[in-house]
């Protein structure tokens, strides 16, 4: 894969375990995008860390997200996607979602609500888990369809995060490579 795989986490980081965190050790070309505040997450400092990324990024590039991840994708298309720089994004896996919507949202999580429904400029693809405690499978679904995402349900996995023993996330890898062709 030739394309540089930015990570991007979600509320805070992708901890030991993560699969974020196996593939950014295990693959030559990810890299994590930092965030100035793991724990109290400015949708704005998330987007322009992103931006930032991509714009300094040489050659294509991929997202793999995973939930405030994905928000910071949406919202990143929304307000990037006409400049020069965003063509370099050939495609996103964006997994687990958030309802950053939701009633019961950590109030300390700011400016990520309403989720954009922006159709996204590149290929993608939404992986959600039937059993998210941050995300109803439908909605996931309906978020897929307005970005013009291919869906893919996991099953019952939880947050899609370490706690789903994913490992290395082999069948997340091979989304990855498709996403990049």
């Amino acid at each position: 894969m030739s394309a540089t795989v930015l990570i991007l986490p979600g509320l805070f980081n992708s901890g030991e375990g993560h699969w974020q965190t196996i593939w950014e050790r295990m693959l030559p070309n990810a890299r994590r995008v930092q965030q100035r505040d793991w724990d109290a997450p400015e949708r704005q400092d998330w987007v322009a860390a992103l931006d930032a990324a991509v714009a300094a990024a040489d050659g294509p590039v991929v997202l793999a997200a995973h939930s405030l991840g994905c928000a910071t994708t949406a919202w990143w298309v929304q307000q990037h996607a006409a400049a020069p720089h965003a063509k370099k994004v050939k495609g996103a896996l964006l997994v687990a979602p958030p309802d950053v919507e939701r009633a019961d949202f950590p109030a300390f999580v700011r400016g990520f609500a309403p989720m954009p429904r922006t159709p996204l400029p590149f290929k993608a693809i939404v992986v959600a888990s039937s059993d998210d405690p941050w995300c109803a499978l439908g909605t996931a679904q309906a978020w897929a369809a307005a970005w013009n995402a291919a869906f893919h349900h996991l099953g019952a996995r939880g947050h899609i995060n370490a706690a789903s023993g994913l490992d290395d996330w082999r069948q997340g890898r091979d989304w990855l490579v498709e996403l990049t062709g």
